[in-house]
């Protein structure tokens, strides 16, 4: 048996055993192993020994000068091989012969090349950076990876080829990342980045990139696979038909809770069991036989139970792997058959009594307003939703034509759906396109990710076109195929997308006069002006101004601490003379204001602006002085005697006195009716009752 024998030494060399000195010693202990027909060892403190024929494991070794090693020989003649190898230690590894050194360069220059050709076969992406950041190792797995060649990555920055590589934080720091999952291109890649630690100080940092997608599919396939399988058992058992499952033998291998209720029997009765033994000449049979559906057959069981029974094959790769059979009970059928036909019918009815009662009150109850032009413009806008077809809401700014979109799509048959709003005027031209219809990954610069457009985000919903005046000529005739042909692509892409979108468009402009000056495309006009809806302005429907008076402060009570009670006649007065060119939204600005600066339990006439009550010196209003300041508009012989006059009169002497001038100035029980806020039936019977129908023409009546 040979014998181990060891020494201990201490290294004295500058540098330590390095490179080449490890190489000096691979040389020579080579030629002191063949002579001497031994094998020699080399360890150090706290470290495994290595073999002192090896480079790299010796390199590793990391040994420094003035520390301590210890050399192992084993062989045949140990005792002079030791010795060999101590003076060879102590002449400094033989570094001072020229022919020594260029045999252990070759030694360095063959380990070298070793190397690469490791980093460059290894299966996981591998770079090196070097204390300065410059890329190092770039190997071929690398190149694949992010698609560059390894000439055009060695020696420049890390971040300079791969951006946020994070390589650069690493040798910054000195801390490893490891296990970090990301996706590269189409890979899902797992990274380890670590510092290169030599003699106690980071020199760099390398990133090993392991291709782990085909794991992570067959780890998604492998969960998508248990939780359909879940799925499709909790579905099982839920359904409220029998379903009964035989294997391509004939056995009976599952049944579900509602097969055993239906039929009346037990599991134990029919599992297991064989198709062709318990009903040979029965429909599963004949399925599993002949390959062929049986579908909607009539089944009497022995036990007097009637199924209605459909069975299909299983079949898979064109090979027959089983029989699924559903079964319903005949007699709960009919039963159900019978209920659908009621609920049919009544839904039916009610759906009729619905649309025939509902008023536009109800449908738009966010929009204020009962003047003769509001309801007209309610009630079409009420029959437009029940159905399809496009609508033009025309009116100007402020005066609620949002309010009226809404109110159409929630009263329509796609009120489920989404309601999607798109100002045309406030979107950039250059990013309008992309906005409407989406984009591609790459469409264009910033496009990083696949966008949905709004078309495409309404669904089965509507689309509300504000301000469709505004748009350009090439974007009206993208918008007019969307509208025409219920179709359209994103931008950059090719695949053509079909949608079912109600659209409905507004606007402020006079379309008219810009279809004639070219500005706006005719055929988009009458693909839009299916159903026009006009919404009159707020000086044209002034008997409203009360009611939305209302709303806003019952709106803005709780904008402060102090409740204001009411607002006083002299300030009413000034808002109903007011022209409102802002319409709604003004007013509605207006009152936000007041709640935010009156101080007093009550609105006066010396809290509204200037602008609404008129100029003076002293920027007030004063009651006296209100016939030139507020009003330019004379008071009518009526008026004049409900104000002025100091006996009060009746209430049914005021409304006489209404209905007969609304009857001389209208001509009409529904003209009259529209400007009072009534219905014609309603000034006919006030009309009879005040003795008022000489006040009119038959003729005018009538119509």
């Amino acid at each position: 048996m040979n014998l181990l024998i060891e020494k201990t030494i201490v290294i004295n060399h500058g540098k330590g055993i390095h490179a080449r000195a490890a190489a000096s010693i691979v040389h020579r202990t080579n030629d002191i192993q063949g002579k001497y027909g031994v094998e020699i060892f080399i360890s150090a403190k706290d470290r495994k020994k290595v073999s002192a024929t090896s480079l790299m494991p010796l390199v590793n070794l990391k040994i420094k000068d003035k520390e301590k090693i210890i050399i192992q020989v084993q062989g045949k003649d140990e005792t002079a091989a030791l010795d060999d190898v101590v003076d060879f230690f102590k002449k400094d590894f033989g570094l001072n012969d020229n022919n020594t050194i260029n045999q252990i360069d070759n030694i360095i220059d063959n380990s070298v090349i070793t190397m690469g050709q490791i980093f460059q076969n290894i299966v996981n992406g591998i770079i090196v950076t070097d204390e300065k950041d410059n890329i190092i190792i770039f190997n071929s797995i690398a190149e694949k990876f992010f698609g560059i060649q390894e000439n055009a990555a060695i020696g420049k920055k890390i971040n300079e080829v791969i951006e946020n590589s994070r390589l650069n934080v690493v040798n910054n720091t000195g801390k490893s990342e490891l296990m970090i999952k990301q996706v590269i291109g189409e890979r899902i890649v797992l990274i380890n980045r670590t510092p290169v630690v030599i003699d106690g100080k980071v020199k760099g940092a390398i990133g090993i990139f392991q291709d782990i997608s085909s794991f992570e599919k067959v780890k998604f396939e492998l969960d998508e696979v248990k939780e359909l399988q879940k799925r499709l058992q909790l579905i099982l058992q839920s359904v409220q038909d029998g379903i009964c499952f035989i294997d391509a033998k004939g056995n009976i291998n599952y049944v579900n809770d509602a097969y055993i209720n239906i039929l009346g029997i037990s599991r134990n009765d029919i599992l297991e069991k064989n198709i062709r033994e318990i009903s040979p000449n029965g429909a599963r049979h004949k399925v599993l036989v002949s390959g062929k559906s049986i579908n909607n057959a009539i089944i009497k069981k022995e036990n007097g139970i009637t199924v209605i029974s459909n069975i299909n094959p299983v079949v898979v790769d064109n090979k027959i792997i089983g029989v699924v059979s559903v079964v319903k009970n005949l007699k709960q059928v009919e039963k159900l058959t019978e209920k659908l036909s009621k609920v049919s019918a009544k839904a039916e009815y009610l759906e009729e009594e619905l649309i025939r009662t509902k008023k536009p009150e109800m449908v738009f109850s966010n929009f204020i307003g009962k003047s003769g032009k509001i309801i007209d413009a309610l009630s079409i806008a009420l029959k437009a939703a029940q159905s399809n077809a496009t609508i033009l809401i025309r009116g100007e700014s402020g005066t609620g034509k949002e309010l009226i979109a809404e109110g159409i799509h929630y009263a329509s048959t796609n009120y489920k759906g989404p309601f999607i709003r798109v100002n045309c005027a406030a979107i950039p031209k250059n990013l309008l396109e992309s906005e409407l219809f989406g984009h591609e990954k790459g469409a264009f610069t910033g496009a990083i990710k696949r966008k949905l457009g709004k078309f495409e985000l309404a669904q089965n919903g509507t689309m509300f076109l504000d301000e469709i005046g505004e748009l350009e000529k090439d974007m009206q005739s993208k918008i007019l195929r969307a509208i025409q042909e219920k179709e359209f692509q994103r931008v950059g892409g090719e695949k053509t997308i079909k949608i079912n979108v109600r659209i409905i468009a507004a606007t402020n402009r006079n379309l008219e006069e810009m279809v004639k000056k070219g500005e706006f495309r005719e055929d988009l006009y009458y693909r839009l002006n299916v159903i026009p809806i006009f919404l009159p302005p707020l000086r044209d429907r002034k008997q409203d101004i009360a009611l939305l008076v209302e709303h806003f402060m019952n709106k803005f009570k709780n904008f402060r601490n102090k409740k204001i009670r009411g607002i006083t006649n002299e300030a009413m007065e000034a808002i109903l003379s007011y022209p409102w060119p802002g319409n709604v939204r003004e007013l509605e600005n207006l009152f936000e204001r007041l709640y935010a600066l009156v101080d007093g339990e009550y609105i006066t006439i010396d809290d509204m602006p200037p602008y609404i009550c008129g100029t003076k010196l002293n920027n007030k209003c004063k009651i006296e002085d209100r016939k030139n300041v507020c009003s330019e508009e004379k008071i009518d012989s009526i008026s004049r005697r409900i104000l002025d006059e100091d006996d009060v009169l009746a209430m049914k002497d005021y409304e006489k006195l209404i209905i007969e001038k609304a009857l001389k100035k209208y001509g009409s029980y529904n003209a009259a009716g529209k400007a009072l806020g009534l219905t014609h039936k309603t000034i006919a019977s006030k009309a009879r009752k005040y003795n008022l129908e000489k006040k009119i023409s038959w003729e005018k009546v009538s119509r």
